[in-house]
């Protein structure tokens, strides 16, 4: 692998060509970046050919691409730290090498090419995947002395948390996997990281962090190990259950641990039950789930993320083998989604949280993130209904009340109203009308109680009828960021 004087230099190099997300996406223009994407390869390739430097290292990091004079530094070492290959008319590149950051930094991710065949070795090195993404995009940004970045492969978590921890800690199980890691931090000149390697929690033994982070082996199936980055080598979600059970003990109180993860739907047991069983006492946890696959599309979703023939014998051996032990664990589906647990101090009473999100994240959840832990604390402030009462709120900026409509044999009639937010997550609470009224009268003027009782007088109800009703709807509402603390 790289050396780190090697890779100081090469990051040296590829800046001063404009090798930067920014200059990527400016050379290649929307509808080429877009392509690109998409894997469609000609439209950038195109946008390349009179572009100099720039272009000869985006035809051969990105596209593929063998080019006889690259603007790199020290070829040799670059060859022999497994980067680039000598072809006959050129250099290749052997390594995916991509340019990578956010809010105006400029890192730079190392991994294995995202090949059929490099997908199928065990010690495959993923890099910027659409998993990763989403949970780099979830991380909470208030700042911590340290964090652990359990599981980090290439290490893109270990960049992001960089930027809000003093000090990172990130390790794997795969020497390859570390190896890249390291060479990914240097490249991206970021030195607040130090690399441990060993299984789960091990290398850590003794360490307590404010922050975990973690995108483990999360696929359920057969307890083996194809691969190392998505197998845990337990059976079904045993590796997802043990590791929640385990993180609270290398968390500080107050302490936060954001992961990714998958859980089985089995026949006869409540979902949200058997995830909320997993959960130690003594902690906040909200459980988001994003998407719910049957048997068949789990399997054959790995097994092409596998790169996978699946028309091959071997291949179809392998999802029978799958299938049939999914069918003998009475798994009906396979939920994916956000997991988000923090250690209470004080011994105070816990929130958990179990729910679905289903559709497109309009914006990043990292704000969400850290806003329902600030609004989850507020709410065990205020425990009791006279504290609630007594609170003033203000409507969130981002809420808009829909009215929506049934049509009939006389026409449309209004059938209902919810109240939306815009923003984040897009939450939707069905509403009646004095929900709505109260909701609209929540600018931060007047306490719960007073708007209550105005409630009561408009709508001809008694105030302890709508107190009964209101509670429980104002905590979802707080919960969920519809409601603010004025």
């Amino acid at each position: 692998m790289l050396s780190d004087s090697t890779c100081a230099r090469l990051r040296d190099a590829l800046l001063a060509a404009g090798y930067t997300t920014t200059g990527v996406r400016e050379l290649l223009g929307p509808g080429a970046h877009a392509a690109l994407t998409r894997g469609e390869l000609e439209a950038p390739a195109r946008a390349t050919r009179e572009a100099g430097g720039l272009g000869s290292l985006v035809r051969l990091f990105l596209l593929g691409g063998t080019e006889a004079a690259p603007p790199l530094p020290e070829i040799d070492a670059l060859v022999e730290g497994g980067l680039l290959t000598r072809a006959p008319d050129g250099l290749r590149a052997a390594m995916d090498l991509r340019p990578y950051g956010e809010e105006e930094t400029d890192w730079f991710v190392l991994s294995d090419l995202d090949t059929p065949a490099s997908r199928q070795d065990r010690d495959h090195v993923t890099g910027v995947g659409g998993a990763s993404l989403t949970l780099a995009s979830s991380l909470v940004r208030t700042p911590v002395a340290d964090t652990l970045d359990l599981g980090t492969g290439c290490g893109v978590q270990a960049l992001h948390a960089s930027r809000f921890s003093t000090v990172v800690t990130a390790t794997d199980v795969a020497p390859r996997a570390l190896a890249t890691a390291r060479a990914t931090l240097a490249l991206s000149g970021i030195t607040n990281v130090e690399l441990a390697e060993g299984p789960w929690l091990e290398p850590v033994a003794g360490r307590t962090f404010d922050a975990i982070v973690s995108n483990p082996p999360f696929v359920p199936g057969p307890a083996r190990v194809d691969y190392v980055y998505r197998d845990s080598g337990q059976a079904g979600d045993a590796a997802l259950a043990g590791l929640l059970r385990d993180l609270p003990s290398r968390l500080r109180p107050g302490g936060r641990a954001q992961l990714l993860g998958s859980w089985l739907h089995v026949r006869g047991e409540d979902w949200p039950e058997r995830v909320r069983s997993w959960i130690p006492p003594g902690c906040d946890a909200w459980i988001v789930q994003r998407e719910v696959t049957d048997p068949a599309l789990h399997v054959g979703t790995w097994q092409r993320d596998a790169g996978l023939d699946l028309t091959a014998p071997s291949t179809r051996a392998q999802a029978a083998e799958w299938l049939d032990w999914l069918e003998a664990e009475r798994v009906e589906a396979v939920g994916f989604g956000f997991l988000l647990l923090r250690v209470v101090p004080d011994g105070r009473s816990p929130e958990i949280v179990i729910e679905d999100l289903p559709g497109e994240l309009a914006d990043p959840l990292h704000g969400e993130m850290a806003g329902w832990l600030e609004r989850v604390a507020w709410l065990r402030d205020h425990p009791s209904d006279d504290a609630l009462l007594g609170a003033r709120f203000r409507l969130s900026p981002s809420a808009t009340l829909e009215h929506y409509s049934v049509a009939g044999s006389d026409g449309w009639s209004e059938a209902g109203a919810a109240v939306v937010l815009a923003d984040g997550p897009q939450w939707r609470h069905e509403v009646d009308e004095p929900a709505a009224a109260l909701l609209a009268g929540c600018s931060g003027a007047l306490p719960l109680e007073e708007l209550v009782a105005l409630l009561s007088f408009a709508h001809d109800r008694p105030a302890d009828e709508l107190v009964r009703a209101t509670l429980p709807a104002v905590r979802e509402f707080v919960r969920h960021g519809v409601l603010l603390p004025a």
